[in-house]
């Protein structure tokens, strides 16, 4: 297992990045550029492994799609349009990829085994099987059709209403790609509001979805259009820069074009609840997704408590949070988020494990986490688990040890940023 040194910054850290390409947002862009009629270009498109799996499904289901740096041109022919494949479907470390992959597949009257890595393997699927199982895919797999691999034949669906037992941004909108191919009107109650790319990107495409406080619904038979997609900053990869801005002294970092989505911004809000020295400058530009840039310094900062709707729209940003609340004043306790439990690793654990090592005051609870701030940071030895979000948090701790932390596994990192440490690195120069 391969294994980086990472050195404690002398200096703060200084200088100006572009955030990668929103994850979310290019995942879908290849979906929907694949299920619309016409030729989709996506500028600013993520490179990352995760966007990488999701091209190469759709390709084996028939789509051509070009690659040139991070720009993309798909051809659609529209959901009739997507062929049954002749290989396994492989989604590599996507959740997003198979969960929504899962929706589409759903009203293809074809056949498609669907495979990914041995953490997919143990994420749950029912909550999008059984859902899609009512309304009529033929669905199958480990522990019936909880578990990879998964096989679906699809075909005739029926609508269907739908109180959501789980607030997913994932499973919303397998379900709303599902709906799209009903014969007839899908209601989706969420449990609380998420992350709504899925129902901006149909508008963006010339459907249409129509939502009603936590109430979505879609009109099956719709034809979506191609359309030209400028995809903004990632804000759950701008997280990491946020909080190493705040937490390390002397830093004045400015990060460029972050995705400003009001369903995306919890991480704002709570920064700005703990006192975080930040400024935004949204763009003016008509888009489809909100941006704009974000300047953030070092900041004297405040233990709170994070619970309840803000949840889903931070839910990725947690483990970065739980870092920022041990340099904070007082205690943090973050609860309502046992969501965590089921991402690319037990996050509440992990993320508890791994700060312990390097001798933060934290400790798990059932739906979360309390972490006693203004400790110390220590070097040592940890590891990503295989979980970029996990690897990247190690990263940014690594800057305010007072000793070398050796990280295992560093190459997760590049599932949603592949340049992470060139840019870390930037900024300490």
């Amino acid at each position: 297992m391969e294994l980086i040194e990472l050195q404690p910054t002398m200096k703060g850290l200084k200088g100006m990045i572009e955030i990668p390409g929103d994850k979310s947002i290019s995942h879908r862009s290849v979906m929907f550029g694949s299920i619309a009629q016409g030729v989709t270009r996506v500028t600013n498109f993520l490179p990352g492994d995760d966007c990488l799996s999701t091209i190469s499904c759709f390709r084996k289901l028939g789509v051509v799609i070009e690659e040139n740096d991070n720009e993309l041109i798909i051809y659609g022919n529209g959901f009739d349009g997507l062929k049954e494949p002749d290989e396994i479907l492989d989604v590599g470390n996507s959740g997003t990829t198979i969960r929504l992959l899962l929706g589409i597949l759903a009203g293809r009257p074809f056949f498609s085994s669907i495979i990914g890595d041995h953490s997919i393997g143990k994420r749950p699927m029912t909550r999008v099987t059984e859902p899609l199982r009512s309304m009529g895919a033929q669905i199958d797999g480990r522990n019936n059709g909880e578990f990879t691999p998964l096989s679906i034949r699809g075909g005739h669906l029926n609508p269907i209403h739908y109180n959501m037992p789980v607030a997913s941004a994932q499973v919303k909108s397998a379900l709303i790609l599902a709906g799209l191919q009903a014969e007839g009107e899908t209601i989706i109650i969420e449990k609380a509001e998420s992350r709504d790319h899925t129902e901006r990107m149909i508008r963006k495409f010339g459907g249409q979805v129509h939502k009603n406080d936590r109430e979505i619904t879609i009109k099956g038979g719709q034809r979506l259009i191609a359309s030209d997609i400028l995809v903004p900053g990632d804000i759950s990869s701008a997280a990491f820069f946020l909080v190493a801005a705040a937490i390390v002294p002397n830093s004045e970092i400015v990060l460029k074009n972050v995705g400003l989505n009001p369903t995306r911004t919890g991480i704002i809000e709570i920064m700005n609840k703990m006192g975080a020295n930040l400024e935004i400058s949204q763009n003016e530009a008509d888009s489809f997704e909100p941006a704009g840039d974000i300047t953030i310094k070092t900041s004297s900062l405040r233990g709170t408590v994070v619970e309840g709707d803000v949840i889903p729209r931070l839910i990725d940003e947690i483990p970065i949070i739980a870092l920022l609340a041990t340099q904070a004043e007082g205690t943090t306790i973050i609860k309502d988020a046992s969501e965590l439990k089921v991402k690319e690793t037990n996050r509440i654990d992990t993320v508890v494990q791994e700060l312990t090592k390097l001798g933060a005051s934290i400790e798990a609870t059932d739906d979360g986490m309390i972490i006693h701030g203004g400790t110390t940071l220590t070097g040592g030895k940890v590891s990503s688990h295989g979980d970029h979000r996990i690897g990247m948090m190690l990263a940014i701790a690594s800057l305010l040890s007072k000793d070398i932390v050796e990280l295992e596994n560093p190459d997760a990192i590049s599932v949603s940023y592949p340049n992470f440490f060139n840019h870390l690195n930037s900024l300490k120069n």
